[in-house]
């Protein structure tokens, strides 16, 4: 049995999360929360949010024991992205991107 839960629309760049991501592939959920803890990026608050969700779905809907579980699949999607424009000199006008991202982290047991 597998549990799972997403954050949709964070406003953080999915580059920037993916980074965050790699480091918790595969561990168990308590060396999962150490590293996201003492992680220097801003992107770790988010992705950290996610799997406290992830371990609670897990605890109350599934009856999953949480020292068993492990992160099974965390992904990251783009989601939409912002246009805004700058003016620069000239009459010119620079093209900004705010970019979005998806977060899916599916806790599971190893088998």
């Amino acid at each position: 049995m597998d549990a799972s839960a997403s954050a949709r629309y964070v406003r953080v760049a999915p580059n920037k999360v993916r980074q965050v991501v790699q480091h918790i592939r595969g561990l168990d959920v308590e060396r999962a929360r150490s590293v996201l803890l003492l992680e220097q990026k801003g992107a770790a608050r988010y992705v950290h949010k996610v799997l406290e969700s992830a371990v609670a779905n897990a605890e109350n809907n599934h009856d999953l024991d949480v020292d068993d579980l492990i992160v099974t699949t965390a992904t990251v999607d783009e989601g939409p992205t912002m246009k805004r424009y700058q003016p620069r000199a000239m009459g010119r006008a620079y093209r900004i991107r705010k970019r979005t991202s998806h977060i899916t982290i599916v806790l599971g047991t190893e088998e």
